[in-house]
């Protein structure tokens, strides 16, 4: 199965899944051949192939996701995450093996 998802204003609104055998072979072929089925459905706007396994585009498309310099990128978790290498990362690495980010502190706080 391939999925692709539509975008408008860089943000991710569908996602879809359509056939290997409307879509033809493999990424990067498949989204050109791809995109010509979605249109023959009468479906509308910008489609881009997203990969179930995360083989490209670094993530599985999910609604709300923004797409930018051609990778899906999720929701920033907290204000004070920053993206590195299109994921979100806390300011300070997380000493636990159960752990949940508090903002107030800036800090993780073990489970």
């Amino acid at each position: 199965m391939a999925h692709f998802a539509k975008i408008e204003d860089s943000t991710v609104t569908k996602v879809i899944v359509i056939s290997n055998d409307d879509c033809g072979s493999e990424y990067p072929v498949s989204e050109l051949v791809g995109q010509r089925f979605i249109a023959d459905l009468k479906l509308s706007g910008q489609w881009v192939q997203t990969s179930y396994n995360n083989n490209f585009r670094n993530k599985l498309a999910g609604i709300g996701n923004t797409f930018e310099a051609d990778m899906f990128i999720a929701p920033q978790p907290y204000p004070s995450w920053t993206l590195i290498n299109g994921e979100w990362a806390a300011p300070v690495s997380n000493p636990y093996n159960k752990a949940r980010w508090d903002e107030a502190t800036l800090s993780w706080i073990e489970v």
